[in-house]
């Protein structure tokens, strides 16, 4: 994974470990799409659950593996913009727990009975995208609050 940074940057390992929105930007015949989505990191890799068929950007991927993921962690009252923009490749692969798990304990909670319903029991009707990263840009885009 080439990182690319400029004279100011920030540790992109800490960053990852906040639970931040990514959006996954993925390739369709009718021309790009966009999906927010929660994330996890491992291993210099970015897992996502997918749900088909209420998500469409699995068979996107199978489709068009190349991709983009941006995250962005901001804080308008402080100026704090922090950004990592993503490019490579996912894969769809079958829906693993313990990925899983960890990905909703970082926006949920460890208490899984205490879960929305929707998050509660996923399994083989889920799938897990494997992004692997060739690139990231890695920007400290923070800047002076007026408010």
């Amino acid at each position: 994974m080439n990182i690319i940074t400029g004279k100011r940057h920030f540790n992109l390992d800490e960053f990852l470990k906040k639970p931040l929105f990514a959006h996954l930007s993925t390739l369709s015949k009718e021309g790009p799409r966009e999906s927010p989505v929660w994330f996890y990191w491992e291993n210099e890799h970015i897992y996502i659950i997918g749900t088909p068929p209420s998500d469409s950007f699995p068979g996107r991927i199978k489709e068009n593996p190349s991709c983009a993921i941006g995250i962005v962690d901001l804080d308008h009252t402080t100026g704090k913009v922090l950004h990592a923009g993503f490019r490579g490749k996912a894969t769809v692969e079958p829906f693993d727990q313990k990925i899983g798990k960890k990905l909703l304990e970082r926006y949920l909670g460890p208490d899984e009975e205490r879960w929305d319903s929707r998050f509660q029991g996923l399994g083989n009707s889920n799938v897990l995208i494997k992004f692997v990263p060739e690139t990231v840009v890695v920007r400290d885009q923070s800047f002076a609050p007026s408010i």
